[in-house]
């Protein structure tokens, strides 16, 4: 490889989480070294990465174990618990990876930042929250959570009724600079669960605020802003699909920006699963042709890379 091509990575739940295997840190701990073959895989073909990751269901487990010894030890607000999940889980990447890196004699430092992501306060979302979190609750319960703590409680396709928070847009992140100062040496964990949101006061100061930013724009967002060549988005399909599942699925090697809004505007995508993925894309491609995104399964990573499978997003 000629040119050094920077590559974001952001990693879905099947990159952390086996659903046949109980919801321990341990199982998770291996199922992330599986993933680390593919990310170092990656690294090894001269690729230089940094790694965005999801929390969704680990930051649940920790309000829930949080909530639950309320009576024992203060519970721990939404924001911090992001920021425990941020440090877990990175430091599960940093072990999987920096050994996978090792057995490849790849010798790189996996370092991960504790990433805020600023957030406007007056964003929409506020207004609208969307985002489920957390256990499932019989709506007697969830009144009197309601009642109790003054959260927004809604039901979840027909399993009950859960948290729900706000998803509002990344609009900065505050440790950028130093993750661009590691770029050249150091493989970065950055952005973890979409970053921990926090909002600038009138101060000067910022605060931690209850949301969910959706990981792939916050991997979006840091790819701008490091520049990079490709963002990448791992999840559990080979290829983007319009008509999914249906009798006349149509699997897709490439879009452009044009067709992609297209598709949206039809209603392929799924809000919450493949549809923030295919805005992302968008967004990062858009008015640069140098640049593409790439969306497939964490199996077929590096056969996306050489083009051989994937869906390409592209401004051409």
């Amino acid at each position: 490889m000629d040119k050094i091509i920077k590559v974001v990575i952001a990693l879905g739940g099947n990159a952390l989480e086996d659903k046949s295997m109980p919801a321990t840190a341990e199982a998770q701990l291996e199922v992330v070294k599986k993933t680390c073959e593919y990310l170092a895989e990656v690294s090894c073909a001269g690729y230089e990465i940094a790694i965005v990751h999801g929390n969704g269901p680990q930051v649940g487990r920790l309000l829930l174990a949080s909530e639950t010894a309320k009576d024992v030890t203060p519970a721990m607000p939404f924001d911090v618990c992001g920021a425990m999940t941020q440090g877990y889980i990175g430091y599960h990447i940093q072990q999987g990876l920096k050994y996978a890196l090792s057995k490849r004699n790849r010798i790189l430092p996996v370092v991960t930042v504790v990433t805020q992501v600023v957030v406007n306060k007056d964003d929409p979302a506020f207004k609208n929250p969307t985002k489920p979190i957390g256990l499932f609750y019989t709506e007697e319960e969830a009144k009197k959570i309601t009642e109790e703590k003054g959260y927004v409680m809604k039901e979840d396709a027909g399993r009950g009724w859960r948290r729900i928070v706000p998803s509002p847009m990344p609009e900065r992140i505050i440790e950028v600079d130093t993750i661009k100062k590691l770029w050249d040496s150091t493989i970065a964990v950055a952005c973890g669960g979409g970053g921990i949101p926090v909002i600038e006061k009138e101060d000067g100061s910022i605060e931690g605020i209850a949301a969910v930013i959706d990981k792939d724009f916050a991997a979006e967002k840091l790819a701008e802003d490091i520049d990079a060549d490709i963002l990448m988005i791992l999840t559990e399909v080979e290829k983007v699909s319009i008509n999914f599942k249906k009798p006349d699925q149509h699997d897709l090697p490439s879009m452009t920006v044009d067709e992609a809004k297209k598709y949206i505007e039809e209603g392929h995508f799924a809000p919450g699963s493949m549809l923030p993925k295919i805005m992302a894309s968008v967004k990062f491609v858009k008015n640069h042709p140098d640049r593409k995104a790439i969306i497939t399964s964490l199996y077929k990573s590096m056969d996306a890379l050489n083009g051989l499978t994937g869906t390409v997003v592209q401004d051409i």
